[in-house]
Parts: C-alpha cells; sequence; structure tokens
C-alpha cells in the first residue's frame, strides 16, 4: 500500500480533510500520525485526534498511531488494555520505542485486533525477542523510522541488514519517503522526512522506484505534509507501475526509429549479464529491418543509453545501457543518457527483469 501523514495538532481539521481526500483519490490507504510529541491527558488527545481518524476511516483508510513505553503511563493505559486506541479509531499502533518482547507479543493478541507495528530501524535482535514470545503474527508489522535532520537519515547497507531481519519472519515491512514539496512534520526541524539518507533530496517517484527494487518493502508512506498533488499522483504512479521505469535524457540527434527502440516496447534485461553493459536484445529483432546510420559515436561512460548502428552488423537496433566506460570505434550511437538522480537505480535492475525508459524532458 501507499501511504502518508497527518498531523493534526500542527494543522486544522479542514486542512487535513482536504489533504485526505486528495490523496484518496490516488489510492492511498495507509496513514501514519504520532502522539510523541503530546502532552495532553486522554480527553485531550481523544479530542484533537479522533475526528480526523473517523475521517479517514469513513475511506477506507488505515491510521496507525505512534506512541512510546512512556505515553502509557502519560495517557494512563496499560498495554494490556489498549481500548483507548480501538475507541480512538485507529488500525494499530506503532511503538517507537519498544519494551522487551513478551510485552509486544502479548499486545498482538488484544481482542479489537489492532495491528501493532515495531520499529525497523533498531539493528538489534529485537524482532528475534518478540517472535521468541509466540506473537499473533497477523497482527505484527513493521516500519523504519523517518528522520526529520539532514543526515541522519539510515544507511543503505544498514537498512538492509535491518529490513532483512523482518523478511526472515515473512513481516509485512514499511519505509517512509519525502515530499519535496510537503513543508513539516511532528517536530520543528524539518529537512524532509524519509527513512534513507540517500533519498532525502531526491524525487519522491525515484525514491519509490528505489524502494520497491530492493525487494525489501512492502508500503511506502510519505513522511512530511502536505505533498502536493503532483507529488501524490508522481508517487502512486511509480508504485503502482506494471514496470519499473528509468529516465532517460535524450540527444538531440536522435531518430524517430531509436525513439521506437528506446519508449516502444517493455525492455527485458538480457539474462547472461556484462558487466559493461545492460542488454535488451529483441528490439534488434523488432527492427531488423530498420536503418540506423552512425551518429555520436565518441567513447561511452556509465549510463549512456545507446544502440548499435549499422556498422555492427547484426547487432543493428539492439538497446544497451552502460554500466562502465567503454571505447567506442564508430558502431554504436549514443542515444540519450539516464538522469543523474536515477542512474544508482542501474545496480537495482536484475538479470531477466522487465524495464521501461520515460524521457526526462
Amino acid at each position: 500500500m501507499i501511504g502518508l501523514s497527518i498531523y493534526p495538532e500542527r494543522s486544522t481539521f479542514e486542512d487535513d480533510k482536504a489533504y485526505l481526500d486528495l490523496a484518496h483519490k490516488y489510492g492511498y490507504k495507509r496513514i501514519f500520525t504520532s502522539l510523541l510529541q503530546i502532552n495532553g491527558d486522554k480527553e485531550e488527545v481523544m479530542k484533537g485526534f479522533k475526528k480526523v481518524i473517523d475521517y479517514a476511516n469513513s475511506l477506507g483508510m488505515e491510521v496507525m498511531i505512534d506512541i512510546a513505553p512512556h505515553l502509557f503511563k502519560q495517557l494512563g493505559i496499560s498495554y494490556d488494555e489498549l481500548g483507548f486506541f480501538h475507541e480512538m479509531g485507529a488500525y494499530g499502533i506503532r511503538l517507537d520505542v519498544g519494551f522487551t518482547g513478551a510485552e509486544e507479543a502479548r499486545m498482538t493478541r488484544n481482542p479489537y485486533g489492532l495491528k501493532i507495528e515495531i520499529n525497523m530501524s533498531a539493528g538489534t535482535k529485537y524482532v528475534d525477542q518478540i517472535m521468541a514470545h509466540s506473537p499473533r503474527t497477523d497482527n505484527l508489522i513493521g516500519s523504519h523510522n523517518f528522520y526529520p535532520m539532514e543526515y541522519s537519515g539510515l544507511d543503505y547497507d544498514f537498512f538492509v541488514y535491518c529490513s532483512n531481519q523482518y523478511r526472515a519472519h515473512n513481516i509485512r515491512t514499511a519505509a517512509f519517503v519525502n515530499a519535496p514539496s510537503a513543508t513539516f512534520g511532528p517536530w520543528p526541524t524539518a529537512d524532509g522526512l524519509c527513512s534513507l539518507e540517500i533519498h532525502r533530496e531526491l524525487p519522491i517517484a525515484t525514491q519509490v522506484k528505489h524502494l520497491l527494487l530492493t525487494g525489501l518493502i512492502d508500503d511506502i508512506l510519505i513522511g512530511n505534509a502536505y505533498a502536493s498533488e503532483a507529488d501524490l499522483k508522481a508517487m502512486a504512479e511509480a508504485y503502482n507501475a506494471p514496470h519499473p521505469t528509468v529516465k532517460v535524457k535524450l540527444n538531440e540527434n536522435v531518430t524517430d526509429v531509436e525513439r521506437k527502440v528506446l519508449f516502444g516496447q517493455v525492455h527485458s534485461y538480457r539474462g547472461d549479464r556484462s558487466s559493461y553493459m545492460l542488454r535488451s536484445t529483441m528490439t534488434r529483432i523488432i527492427y531488423a529491418g530498420e536503418d540506423f546510420p552512425a551518429h555520436d559515436t565518441r567513447d561511452i561512460t556509465r549510463g549512456d543509453v545507446i544502440i548499435p548502428n549499422k556498422e555492427f552488423g547484426h547487432y543493428n537496433g539492439e538497446m544497451q545501457i552502460a554500466l562502465k566506460e567503454m571505447k567506442n570505434k564508430g558502431r554504436i550511437n549514443i542515444v540519450g543518457r539516464v538522469t543523474d538522480d536515477e542512474l544508482f537505480l542501474l545496480d537495482f535492475l536484475r538479470p531477466w527483469s522487465t524495464f521501461k525508459l520515460a524521457e526526462d524532458k
């Protein structure tokens, strides 16, 4: 699923309602909100949050509420009795900081069917401790933290390490992306709100594509509010696309038939891979009768989108993407280049996988 975040204590019901309506239009289903910054009692919290949660529920959305152990004491409730969150209309609660594992397992057996979402970003054996206490696994899910401070987000290798712990137990996973158009989160600092630091300055669609290509994340949520309609649409399209799409900036001299080679079909990454290039070989068969005169035949750099020309015999018309620098003997046309912000996605395309190219204008 795709989702977003709302912060009722920093907004108005009218603004939240309009945002939820817009998100519903594009198929958003999950909602994140946080009680971590709340200082009031149960009545104040209920009053401030229930109205917007009820509205989200009326749209068929699932609202997760972020809490920590100290809030149980502050609100006068027990982890053995979660009726307060049920009355609020929550789909579940997210434990920003956990207990010992035994408490979490007991919470998954609550009579309300509330989901218990645990923090995936700790890097400890926390999830193993919970699993050792026999939780009800269909009520146990996980999500990574988001990080409002620049340079504080997760390192990619650490993200993989943590995510694999949850994948090993078949636990549903989630992570946050940053909407460049959004302006605030739960805290005063707001340098964007994403789980992975490498995502902070990227377009939202690129962030989504990357998370999907890792194969580690099920649900993706926008951490900050309010994302523009353009960002909401771009994220929904990237998440729901049947094939991952890589953006390409075309050279001026690209021919009409070369455009067809690039954008006219779904590409398949040839399985007997080369370390120098990604090959989509069917295009040389589809366009075997077309003419590919030589042009733009400089030496090749990583990220160049290339098509062998008529000087290259039966390879004529094959779509390739350079993974390393290569000498060019005049037999290969450089027709474009993967955009700088998506160049790293080439490392996540796998042999035999399908993908599409999209023109970056």
